[in-house]
Parts: structure tokens; sequence; C-alpha cells
């Protein structure tokens, strides 16, 4: 499953809006459900659709600490893989055939896309609303671990006390948004390298 985190001023909502506008269309179907805070976007082949084979994925975006997590489930591709396979089948038999099935593999080959393109209708969504995966405002700032007061991300030692603030300097991780930990070396959520 991947996910990624996006801080700022995003709803579940306005993401699962974008999924179904972009992907309720064509050969495909997309619905929602849920609530404010969780929304689930369910995207897959119409049933009976002309051309390809059936496959489905499901969206979960949900409120986060300033902003959403977007998690991407695993497309179901059984039916995609059948209809490339009836198709490489038919061209074994009479080459001639991949003719009379280009609508076919064109479309199988844009459903096994179906991921990425979720990924690039997320990250357009972000960029128009102003929000990214790195932390808000909100979430820079580091609190003194001997006052508690909340100091800017950076400043070397505590406004109020002076004591020295290196350790509690929040970072995420580039790919995903996820807050890691000094020390780490991998993301704990994407597990790609920090």
């Amino acid at each position: 499953m991947e996910r990624k985190i996006f801080h700022g001023n995003i709803k579940p909502v306005d993401v699962a809006q974008a999924l179904l506008g972009a992907f309720n269309r064509g050969n495909l179907r997309a619905q929602t459900f849920g609530q404010s805070d969780k929304m689930i976007v369910q995207i897959g082949t119409k049933p009976g659709a002309a051309s390809g084979g059936q496959t489905a994925i499901t969206v979960t975006v949900q409120k986060w600490e300033d902003g959403v997590i977007v998690e991407l489930g695993q497309q179901a591709w059984l039916g995609v893989a059948a209809s490339l396979g009836a198709s490489a089948i038919a061209a074994l038999k009479n080459p001639f055939s991949l003719l009379g099935r280009l609508d076919d593999i064109a479309q199988d080959i844009e459903s096994l896309q179906i991921g990425e393109r979720v990924w690039q209708v997320v990250a357009q969504t972000a960029k128009a609303a102003g929000v990214s995966t790195e932390l808000s405002e909100r979430l820079k700032r580091a609190t003194c671990e001997y006052c508690g007061t909340a100091n800017a991300v950076g400043e070397p030692s505590c406004v109020a006390c002076g004591a020295p603030l290196g350790n509690a300097q929040p970072n995420t991780c580039r790919n995903c948004g996820y807050i890691y930990q000094p020390g780490d070396r991998v993301c704990r959520h994407c597990k790609q390298p920090l």
C-alpha cells in the first residue's frame, strides 16, 4: 500500500472530488463513500465495457494532522492480465487479429497505469490547494524540552529559556511527507531512503 501525507489547508473531500472528476468517464467508473474526515474512492472499469479487461483500485483519503493522508490500495489486475493474454494467444494464431484487438490492448495498458494517474491527480490537486509533503507552518515548530515554548524550526536555542533545540527539530520525508526521527535512514511509511 502506497501512502503520502500532504500538509496544509486541504480536506479529504477535495481530493475525493478531484479523483471522481478525473476517473468517472470513458471505460472507467469512480464512486466515493464516507464522511468529511475519511473518504474512500473506488475506481474501476465499467461493467460490460466495450474493450479491455476488468480492474479496480481503492484510494483512501483521510484527515491527518494539518492536512490529509492518501493511501492507494493494491490494484486488481487479473482481468487486465487475462485480456492481454487473450490478445497474445489470438496473435499467435493469426497475427492480423491484433488489428481487431487494438482497442482492447490500448485499454489494458491504460488500466495498468491507473495508480500512476491517481498520484498525478492527487499531486495536481495538492498543488492547486497550495499544499505539499513539506511540514505546515504549525508543525514547523520545535517545542523546547525544558520550558515547553514553541520555537521556529531552525532556531538553535529556545527563545524563552535559551536551552539548545538541536534534537527537537522535525523533518519530513521528501517522498511521502511522513515526519521522521533523527537517526532514521529509511522512511517508516514509504521505505525510501532519507
